[in-house]
């Protein structure tokens, strides 16, 4: 019998076409849609539950078994996504960081998307930060602007080297103390100055996240404010983790067996450490592969992208606009 695992990670899934913003980079709901197609005849949908049994050799996984998740608890997943899970009698897991439910405040990441998916010329962008650059260069020690780009502007797999720089820049590149402030100035110039209602948009709240729970969803952990967890200090990992864990909690998750995705995929020995005596039963990472149960540790399992796997819309290629936001930009 088999023991490997394909597990598969969604951000936004949404009518693109018609929203705002039909240059974010996002899954179309009817590519979703045609993809549960494939995925329902070429795979074997499980639960978490049956993952975490089958990592402690209680349970044996099916023939083609996967595993469905859902990074960052954005609306779009209670509108979209749950309704036709429900539908097909499948589960899937999500994972929203604790601060932008329970705060109401957008992730840096999330400005970082939606300022590239304003319509504006990246090249635009790119002068903006070389201007705060030059304006705090001997302050921080900054090297040159070309120095920094050729750094930081290698092609992913999913963008150009332009957007590449942008988020690599604003999500590591650049001191902590400039970022925020440069994020927070490039969100309000180019999307919206009111941060609080642009969050109750784009992510679920504690009734929606409840109501998932209601409906035979996982609710696992993504960090509290969506940090590189391996940047932290042993301190503050722990604040993530226990501040995630208490939210889950007052949602009414399970406080045993609980999953942790790594927000950008970022993990590192002591935060393994950390986890292990939290009781985590499995960590989710942006490394791209297969899992096989009986090889890989249970706190460091695999996933594919979206666009690793096939529409029935389309069953010899991916979809052609990518689905990936570059949260896993650094794995």
């Amino acid at each position: 019998m088999a023991n490997n695992l394909t597990i598969v990670m969604y951000h936004y899934v949404r009518p693109l076409k018609e929203s705002r913003y039909p240059d974010l980079k996002a899954l179309e709901s009817e590519n979703f849609r045609g993809q549960l197609d494939y995925i329902q005849r070429h795979y074997t949908v499980v639960n978490m539950q049956d993952v975490i049994a089958a990592t402690r050799g209680e349970a044996r996984l099916p023939e083609q078994a996967i595993l469905l998740t859902f990074d960052d608890g954005y609306r779009d997943h209670y509108e979209h996504v749950l309704p036709l899970l429900v539908e097909r009698g499948v589960q899937g897991s999500f994972f929203p960081p604790a601060c932008a439910v329970r705060e109401g405040r957008v992730l840096d990441v999330n400005k970082i998307h939606f300022t590239l998916a304003s319509s504006t010329n990246p090249q635009r962008l790119i002068a903006e930060i070389f201007a705060v650059m030059d304006a705090h260069r001997n302050e921080y020690g900054l090297p040159g602007n070309a120095e920094c780009f050729d750094a930081f502007s290698r092609e992913s797999r999913y963008d150009s080297a332009d957007v590449t720089f942008i988020k690599r820049i604003l999500q590591k590149g650049l001191p902590a103390p400039m970022r925020g402030p440069l994020i927070d100035r490039l969100f309000r110039q180019f999307v919206t100055n009111d941060e609080r209602d642009f969050a109750a948009e784009l992510y679920m709240d504690d009734t929606q996240l409840r109501e998932l729970l209601d409906a035979g969803m996982f609710i696992g952990s993504h960090g509290d404010q969506h940090l590189w967890l391996n940047t932290l200090s042993a301190d503050e990992q722990r604040s993530e983790v226990e501040t995630s864990l208490e939210f889950m909690g007052d949602i009414g998750v399970p406080q045993h067996d609980w999953v942790m995705c790594y927000p950008y995929g970022g993990y590192n020995n002591a935060l393994l450490a950390l986890l292990r005596e939290k009781g985590c039963a499995l960590g989710l990472t942006v490394d791209v592969g297969v899992a096989d149960l009986a090889l890989t540790d249970p706190l460091c399992l695999p996933r594919l992208d979206t666009n690793d796997l096939p529409s029935s819309l389309d069953v010899y290629s991916v979809h052609s606009a990518p689905a990936s936001d570059g949260h896993q930009l650094e794995a």
